[in-house]
Order: C-alpha cells, then sequence, then structure tokens
C-alpha cells in the first residue's frame, strides 16, 4: 500500500521541501497495522528493534492526515520495555504530532497488536508507558485494562484549578461563560464539564468551535482533554469529547475513565458505570483499591506499508 507525505499547510515548494526531508527509512518502508477501538483509530509499528521511533512527529502527522494519509487519531509504537520486568513500552503521536503520556483505545489496540506481531499466546501485558506501568488483559473479543490510580491534586495533573472540596468543582470560564469542571489526571490531563440534555445536544453541533477553547484554556498549562457529560442514571453516562492534539474523536479511554471517577467523586453515578461513546460503549469501573478498569473491544482495520 502506497502512502503519500503531504504537508498540511503552507505552497507547493514547501511541500516539495518537506517531501524531500522525509527520511531514508521511510522510503524503505514501514509495515502497520491498523486498529480502532471503538473508533478510536491508530496506526500500530512494530518498534521493538530500536529506541529511535520510526516515523517522526512530523512525518506521524503526514500518515494520519485522512485524506493524503493513511487516516488515524495517532501512529503507536511498540518499542522495546524501559523497566526489566516490562513486556515491552508504548510510545505514540497524535495526529497533530503531539506526544500524550498514555491512550487508553490506544492500549487496547497495542495490546491485540502485540499478541500477533509477538506471535504470544500471552494474554497480559505489562506495559512502560510515559504515565506509568499500564496493564491490559485480552479476554476474548475485549481488553480490560488496569488503568492505575487516577490523580486528583490539580498541581499533579497539572491544573491550576481549586476545585471546592464539597463538589468537587471549580469555576472554569470558557468564552465569557462560567462552567463547573473536575479536573482529574488518567495519566494525561482531564476536564470533565456536567450539561444536561438539550446542552449536550448543542454542543455535539458545536464542538469544532468550542473544544480548542476548552483544550488551550491558560488553567490547564499542558493543555487538556475535555469531556461533556450528560448523566442518563447512576449506572450510564452519554459521552463527547474534545481530546487534546487530536480534536474531536470517537471514543477516549482515559476520558471515560476520568468522567466515571468525576460523576462518583460528586454523586452523579456509583463505581461502575456503562459509558456511551459516539463510537461505542466502555465499561469503566472505579475500583475500592482506587484503581480504574476500562474494558472494550479492539479490532483490527487492516494492515500496509508506509512509503514513499
Amino acid at each position: 500500500m502506497d502512502v503519500g507525505f503531504v504537508a498540511l499547510s503552507g505552497g507547493a515548494g514547501r511541500r516539495v521541501q518537506r517531501r524531500r526531508a522525509v527520511s531514508e527509512r521511510v522510503r524503505m518502508g514501514v509495515e502497520f497495522q491498523k486498529y480502532h477501538g471503538i473508533g478510536n483509530d491508530f496506526i500500530l509499528v512494530d518498534n521493538m528493534k530500536s529506541s529511535d521511533t520510526l516515523l517522526t512527529a512530523d512525518e506521524s502527522v503526514k500518515v494520519c492526515d485522512r485524506h493524503f494519509g493513511v487516516g488515524a487519531d495517532g501512529v503507536i509504537f511498540m518499542m522495546p520495555p524501559v523497566n526489566d520486568d516490562s513486556d515491552f513500552s508504548m510510545r505514540i503521536y497524535n495526529s497533530d504530532g503531539s506526544e500524550p503520556e498514555m491512550c487508553g483505545n490506544g492500549i487496547r489496540c497495542l495490546a491485540r497488536f502485540a499478541r500477533e506481531v509477538l506471535d504470544s499466546e500471552k494474554t497480559v501485558y505489562k506495559i512502560d508507558t510515559l504515565a506509568g506501568l499500564i496493564v491490559p488483559e485480552i479476554a476474548g473479543d475485549m481488553v480490560r485494562v488496569d488503568m492505575g490510580e487516577p490523580e486528583l491534586n490539580p498541581a499533579k495533573i497539572p491544573s491550576l484549578l481549586t476545585p471546592n472540596p464539597d463538589t468537587k468543582e471549580a469555576a472554569y470560564n470558557v468564552n465569557g461563560i462560567d462552567w463547573q469542571v473536575v479536573p482529574i489526571g488518567t495519566g494525561n490531563p482531564h476536564a470533565v464539564v456536567f450539561v444536561d440534555e438539550e446542552q449536550f445536544k448543542a454542543l455535539d453541533e458545536n464542538l469544532e468551535a468550542v473544544g480548542p477553547l476548552y483544550e488551550n484554556h491558560e488553567t490547564f498549562p499542558a493543555r487538556t482533554n475535555t469531556e461533556f457529560i450528560y448523566v442518563k442514571s447512576p449506572e450510564e453516562i452519554d459521552f463527547l469529547v474534545w481530546e487534546r492534539g487530536a480534536g474531536r474523536t470517537l471514543a477516549c479511554g482515559t476520558g471515560a475513565c476520568a468522567s466515571v471517577v468525576a460523576c462518583s467523586l460528586t454523586g452523579r453515578t456509583g463505581r461502575e458505570v456503562a459509558v456511551n461513546l459516539p463510537g461505542g460503549r466502555l465499561d469503566i469501573e472505579w475500583s475500592e483499591d482506587n484503581h480504574m478498569y476500562m474494558t472494550g473491544p479492539a479490532e483490527l482495520v487492516y494492515a500496509g506499508e508506509i512509503r514513499q
């Protein structure tokens, strides 16, 4: 499968310069498999023989372009382990070239990819990420992931917000409108915003306009993912997301975890919640041991080769 690399902005001269700058390793070809986790899609690359990613951040942007590339929300590299007791490590570039700490839907896809590429019978993998050790377990068509413990200390998320100790929410002014938001870290920063059904529908229609205002809000120094949550019942929520570095996506695993923690903290739901995302459903449990567990599918779309 041939995939040409093109610039996202600039004139013909810039496009020529960028094409000439594509590295020799890309001209030789990089094999990949494309997976999705309820619509959140990724290009997976076996990078186990090198500590350098086989695609740069700029090259990943071009490959993720849905008109001139393969098309994806990000590129994930399966890389050598960082720690002796880990199976491998995970690096990911978002579709804008930024590098997040980890990705919940992406790590489910990575587990399925690893099992096939490594020709392994293992069902549990220990994966090093920039957010720490993450442990997915493959169970049939589903992958259950121990996502670790949520970060509720704003300074460590990082966020400059100061939540009310009683409500757990903080004032968040976006475009002249005051919202209440719960800041939570689940390996990367999240702002969880609760809305009613009418607001949820309006946001769905205008997410591209308002999403960047939330993502780049001054109270999140490293930018933030933003989840808009309509609580349907104590066991079920509807979910929209604007992801840092990727924009509107069909699903966000870390965001689903953050949302359930926020719902439970504020008394809106229990600790086990079905999360209805645009791409499908995730089951999230915030257990009594303070760990978040995410269960959902990861499916192969196709395989190919990236080459100049």
